[in-house]
């Protein structure tokens, strides 16, 4: 008997933005999925607009497993995760354990298929490598679009981090990022009925 999908399907008891305020919780579930539809939209603009030749859906794939190991470590605050050099590299080799065990619930001839997704593709082909930078704005995306309906809501407890995910986005440098916030992101400000 093998748990990996049964583990997987944990994910939505995971609640993210712990240390703070949350009109709405989020759960790692909600964020896998909305951060694999922003990785895929990132993908189509790269290619439609800016001449690349990625895939949208392995794109989505990466995205949908990027946090796959917090089921089993749960979701490290950012300023926490990033705080210094040390906690970060201490982080990164609880993540690698963390997927060693998920890999584990796994028979062994599925384990390669599933290694390169739960390490964002770093173990992966050179095309999945090359996608990581889709994969890592559009997990940031996600957490843009969470601050704005927080704020949107009334909740100024998102304000800072808002300001810093924009930050974070725009030294990312990556032009398909810069058309979905122009084009894209504003819409998240409206209520149902202005997205008409």
């Amino acid at each position: 008997m093998f748990h990996f999908f049964a583990k997987l399907s944990r994910m939505k008891y995971i609640d993210r933005w712990g240390l703070m305020h949350n009109t709405r919780k989020e759960n790692l579930s909600e964020h896998s999925f909305e951060s694999a539809v922003l990785a895929h939209a990132l993908a189509v603009l790269r290619n439609e607009r800016f001449g690349g030749g990625v895939s949208p859906e392995r794109a989505a794939l990466l995205a949908l497993f990027h946090d796959a190991t917090e089921i089993i470590t749960g979701d490290m605050p950012t300023p926490v995760k990033y705080y210094n050099g040390a906690l970060r590299k201490a982080y990164a080799e609880v993540e690698a354990v963390a997927r060693d065990r998920l890999l584990a619930l796994l028979p062994a001839d599925l384990q390669p298929v599933y290694d390169p997704l739960l390490s964002e593709g770093r173990t992966g082909s050179p095309e999945d490598q090359a996608l990581i930078p889709l994969v890592k704005a559009a997990d940031k995306l996600s957490a843009l679009i969470k601050c704005v309906e927080e704020r949107r809501m009334g909740n100024t407890e998102f304000v800072q981090a808002e300001a810093a995910m924009r930050e974070s986005l725009r030294q990312m440098a990556l032009p398909e990022v810069a058309c979905f916030l122009s084009e894209f992101l504003p819409s998240y400000s409206l209520s149902l009925d202005e997205q008409e």
